[in-house]
């Protein structure tokens, strides 16, 4: 008799989908939509779009291959930092806790004041995320990377550097997963600390839609002019809410030149119109 982790291991390996998807909505179906990496070439670029629709239990993707690739999270990590810190209590308050700054000069300048978890998530403010990374310190991190089956697992790399030049690597299909645990409260997490974490999540409306979604930046710092020869990638991940229908997602895509990074956003916006997500 077969069982079921082999079953979903034979299933995985068939249909070219990662073993953490499988695992959490068995049987899932999967549709590959080629179409929609003409919104990449469009910007110039090259990506990949993954979404994933509850109600259906559909999963789509732009392509098999990229959206399977094992990238670092960049910022995208702020939003299982968050969780964590939250859970931990590392942050009883996302809008009363306060986190100085610490004097250094950066030249991102919304970085260089005091933030609360609020402001800064919404700067994307790599060194109060550091801070609190380390104030969570290893063994809380490990934990919690873990029960989130977030990516590969591996925070090695140093407590405050695993996300941006360590160890940690995701795929957009595995962003779609720890995205869909985080919309619908499937973690092993308080109440509190998820709808804490669902109010700081950086919000842009779209008609009558609302898309809470986390950027990141692999290879340069955030909002850097891209060096002459040097690709970044930028990621997109979170969930769009419209009415009683939520939708999660995540994009990655190359960043080639300044404008990409606002190209995110874009070719989300038209992907997720394409998919009836908004």
């Amino acid at each position: 008799m077969i069982d079921r982790r082999t079953a979903i291991a034979t299933l995985s390996a068939a249909v070219g989908l990662p073993r953490q998807l499988l695992a959490s909505y068995v049987p899932p179906g999967s549709e590959m939509r080629p179409a929609l990496l003409k919104h990449f070439s469009d910007e110039d670029t090259e990506g990949t779009f993954v979404a994933f629709n509850p109600l259906t239990k559909l999963t789509v993707s732009s392509d098999e291959a990229r959206s399977q690739r094992m990238l670092l999270p960049a910022s995208t990590f702020k939003i299982a930092n968050s969780l964590i810190a939250l859970e931990t209590g590392v942050v009883s308050d996302p809008d009363k806790d306060i986190f100085k700054w610490d004097g250094k000069h950066y030249a991102i300048e919304a970085w260089n004041k005091d933030h609360t978890l609020r402001t800064a998530i919404a700067a994307s403010a790599v060194p109060v995320y550091q801070e609190i990374a380390r104030r969570i310190g290893p063994e809380r991190m490990q934990k919690y990377v873990d029960a989130f089956d977030y990516g590969n697992r591996n925070i090695g790399g140093g407590i405050d550097h695993f996300w941006l030049t360590g160890d940690l690597r995701i795929s957009a299909a595995q962003q779609v997963v720890f995205a869909e645990k985080v919309r619908s409260r499937n973690l092993p997490l308080s109440k509190r600390t998820i709808l804490l974490t669902h109010s700081i999540m950086p919000a842009t409306k779209v008609g009558e839609a609302t898309i809470r979604a986390k950027t990141g930046l692999v290879g340069i710092d955030e909002r850097h002019v891209v060096e002459k020869g040097n690709v970044a990638v930028g990621w997109l991940v979170g969930w769009v809410e419209k009415g009683d229908a939520q939708t999660a997602f995540a994009l990655n895509l190359d960043v080639r030149e300044p404008r990409h990074s606002a190209s995110r956003m874009t070719i989300a916006q038209r992907c997720l119109a394409d998919i009836g997500a908004i």
